[in-house]
């Protein structure tokens, strides 16, 4: 029986971030946890792209076009989607993760989503480090585990 073991050693990965402008403080929690996660994980700074886009619901399809480049192991979504007093919390919400989700299904490429998606202001504060943090791991141990495979 072959059992792959987690590997979080980001040693020769190439990795590309997009972060979401909008709700630009909590954002810039994620991104510096994020990077300083990757770093800490043995990504160089030379191999980490970071893009942004001005919402969430553009963040897609930057994902799409770095990941058609080839010049990625693992890309990583970033922002916050805040919700507001109308229907259009819902709206961003479902059709950024849809993007997302499709970005990583139709190129076979892993995309950690780390849009955060909370009642107010905060709770995304509350759980930026953390999330920031958590999406350079699972981006890595991705990276490796389809390399494994």
């Amino acid at each position: 029986m072959r059992e792959i073991e987690k590997n979080l050693d980001g040693t020769d990965l190439r990795v590309g971030v997009v972060l979401s402008r909008f709700n630009s403080d909590i954002g810039d929690g994620l991104l510096s946890a994020c990077t300083a996660e990757l770093l800490k994980l043995g990504v160089a700074s030379e191999a980490i792209t970071i893009a942004t886009v001005p919402g969430a619901l553009e963040t897609p399809l930057i994902l799409q076009h770095m990941a058609m480049s080839d010049q990625y192991d693992a890309l990583i979504a970033l922002g916050a989607i805040i919700r507001g007093e109308t229907y259009h919390f819902e709206v961003v919400a479902n059709e950024s993760a849809r993007g997302i989700s499709e970005v990583q299904f139709n190129a076979g490429i892993p995309v950690a989503n780390a849009v955060l998606t909370t009642e107010d202001d905060d709770q995304a504060i509350a759980r930026m480090h953390v999330k920031g943090a958590e999406a350079a791991q699972v981006a890595i141990e991705m990276a490796n585990l389809i390399k494994a495979l």
